[in-house]
């Protein structure tokens, strides 16, 4: 443990070190294949005392929700953080949901130990802790008005870490979902739709989630519930992607968000750390308009985080940029070829009677390297079967819609041309984003200046600032703003070789907009 953890850990209130003993011992305990099926990540101790000390309401009585409970850690740290204030609240009525039966058990320990820490205090204090499904158990309340025994009709605060699982479509949560108005495709997004939408007015909501659902179409449905209903106060970033759940190993973006239910947006305070909640480094903390995180007119209501000055300097000149894709006649979308779909049509190498397949293997230094032996197909047969899945030949931009783990860019673009791969049509894998001038092919010097752009250090940075995980969809790439028709010629004239070591396509790109070096913007 670092020096800067350990104080950290220090500085605990004990209640919350006796809880975390437990969390290690369940942690320990939790069968990994269970852990995965149910998204189940307990809460460190630092993490959750930072995420209590967010709370601004007092009230006389306070009704809070923790629901994906775990052992209890967010509701130690809110009970400690209650006592500890200076006006205390009279009563503390918690509601706890777990459905794990192991860690239920615990939970209801955890609550023992905060009802002792409470009447030390002089706070009366209750704990229902519920082991059902927390979903058909608000959606049952919110539609029907049936709450559970002891569970009040509305709350005060809520604090969370929901479980981060994929949610099918036709999933019977999905369809709960449905009725009351929630339409998304993950548990933890679910999780905090149900919570703002029991939350009473004025209520307070902190979470600690993933990052995903800052952009993309998915999350979208979401982030219209959210800012229709809650007036966003905080978000807090960690600029280590491990930092939040260092001990489970979790390769993941999160971030912890304030907002309470109903209000108007006005500033939000953007806070970053290097370690969990606020410690393990430098604590940047900055007040924005609302108007920076979320653009206004921004028909997706993307999230943009800017945690620090170098940041903003990215964003401004971003905002400056005139050109929206439309403006330049161009147009992206995913690549026409679904593989597993097209599967019998697909072949390892070319032949008599195919076509060049495309996958995202085949981008290398901002070019397109075809064919290439390894476990991807080369080619696509031509068949009926397969008419509507070519394009033409011609110059187009390829994204990756997925970057891999040793990729240090978010963004990797290249450049496809009619000379990579013989033949009059083409075909693209759904993994890639293909920029496109109505379905065909892009004038060269556009084609070879979108790539500069695209692989820029101030594109990759500003990308950043919204998308919290590693893919980029085309809604993303829609969603920027680019130079002038004529800045991308005159990147595409001065660009011959789209490979240019970064350093020298930054600097080539920063004189281009204007810049004194883009990459000492960002």
């Amino acid at each position: 443990m670092s020096r800067a953890a350990r104080l950290e850990a220090a500085a605990l209130p004990p209640l919350l070190d006796r809880v975390d003993l437990d969390r290690i011992e369940a942690a320990r305990a939790l069968d990994p294949r269970t852990r995965s099926e149910l998204g189940q990540f307990l809460t460190p101790p630092p993490v959750a005392s930072f995420m209590a000390s967010l709370f601004e309401r007092s009230c006389e009585e306070i009704r809070v929700l923790d629901a994906g409970a775990g052992v209890g850690s967010l509701l130690a740290a809110f009970t400690a953080s209650a006592c500890a204030r200076r006006i205390h609240p009279s009563a503390i009525r918690a509601t706890g949901f777990e459905i794990d039966p192991r860690l239920a058990a615990y939970l209801r320990r955890t609550a023992r130990a905060c009802r002792d820490e409470c009447a030390g205090a002089g706070i009366d204090f209750t704990a229902r802790i519920i082991e059902a499904d927390f979903i058909r158990s608000a959606v049952e309340q919110l539609d029907g008005g049936r709450a559970r025994p002891g569970m009040p009709r509305s709350f005060t605060h809520a604090i969370l870490n929901p479980p981060y699982k994929k949610l099918n479509s036709d999933t019977e949560a999905r369809a709960a979902l449905r009725r009351v108005g929630i339409e998304t495709s993950n548990l933890y997004t679910a999780f905090l739709g149900l919570a703002i939408l029991l939350l009473e007015p004025g209520g307070e909501l902190v979470a600690i989630t993933p990052r995903s659902f800052c952009n993309g179409l998915y999350f979208r449905p979401f982030r219209e519930l959210f800012f229709r209903e809650m007036s966003l106060r905080r978000v807090h970033v960690f600029e280590s992607r491990k930092a939040a759940f260092a001990e489970d190993e979790v390769l993941q973006e999160n971030v912890i968000i304030h907002a309470v239910r109903g209000g108007e947006c006005g500033s939000v305070t953007i806070s970053s750390s290097r370690g969990p909640g606020g410690g393990g480094g430098p604590l940047s903390v900055r007040s924005v308009p609302f108007e920076h995180v979320v653009r206004p007119g921004d028909p997706e209501l993307f999230i943009h985080v800017v945690p620090d000055d170098a940041g903003e300097k990215v964003a401004a000149t971003f905002a400056r940029m005139p050109s929206r894709l439309t403006d330049l006649d161009v147009g992206v979308s995913t690549g026409k070829v679904v593989d597993f779909r097209a599967r019998e049509f697909l072949r390892q190498e070319p032949e008599r009677g195919t076509g060049p397949l495309i996958y995202p293997t085949h981008l290398a230094s901002g070019v397109v390297r075809w064919p290439k032996r390894g476990k991807k197909p080369n080619a696509l047969v031509e068949a009926p079967e397969t008419a509507d899945l070519w394009m033409p030949s011609g110059n187009y931009v390829l994204v990756k819609r997925f970057s891999s783990k040793e990729e240090r860019r978010r963004v990797v673009a290249a450049l496809f041309t009619p000379e990579t791969a013989p033949g009059d049509r083409i075909g693209f894998e759904n993994h890639l984003n293909v920029f496109h001038r109505s379905g065909e092919g892009l004038p060269a010097v556009m084609a070879r200046g979108l790539v500069a752009f695209l692989n820029s250090t101030l594109v990759d940075t500003h990308v950043r600032q919204f998308n919290g995980h590693t893919q980029v969809n085309a809604t993303d790439l829609r969603n920027l703003r680019y130079p002038t028709l004529e800045q991308i010629e005159q990147l595409g004239r001065r660009t011959p070789d789209p490979g240019l070591p970064h350093d020298e396509l930054d600097r080539i790109v920063g004189e281009v907009l204007g810049l004194e070096h883009v990459s000492s913007a960002c």
